[in-house]
């Protein structure tokens, strides 16, 4: 995983470096109308993203009320968690369960977050 985020970084560092060079060379030319294009490419990008982002705090709200309610259901399903604390452990380290009870509580948190989104543009 760090060795795909780290060529990532890479690669957009010289993503935006190779972009800025190819601007200046652009307008160097005495090009400066088609200089736009690269500018119009990341302004469609940032409308989308404007537009489908109209509610960031309802989004973390939701999804951290539903993370608190996956870390409820962990807490409730794990076996002996009031008696016997070596049952508790075991369950902790050695079960898939809790990722995958927390990561499904976090998703359906999206999903809500997507339908509210979706019923308000169709209003």
């Amino acid at each position: 995983m760090m060795v795909a985020v780290i060529f990532y970084a890479i690669f957009q560092v010289l993503k935006n470096f190779t972009d800025f060079l190819l601007r200046r060379k652009i307008i160097r030319a005495g090009h400066f109308d088609t200089a736009g294009i690269l500018d119009q490419k990341i302004s469609a990008l940032t409308t989308e993203s404007q537009e489908s982002n109209k509610y960031p705090s309802l989004k973390w709200g939701l999804v951290a009320f539903f993370g608190g309610i996956g870390f409820i259901i962990i807490d409730q399903m794990s076996p002996g968690a009031v008696g016997n604390q070596d049952n508790y452990q075991n369950f902790m380290h050695n079960s898939m369960l809790p990722f995958g009870i927390e990561l499904v509580s976090i998703s359906l948190g999206f999903i809500v977050y997507f339908l509210i989104v979706n019923f308000s543009k169709k209003k």
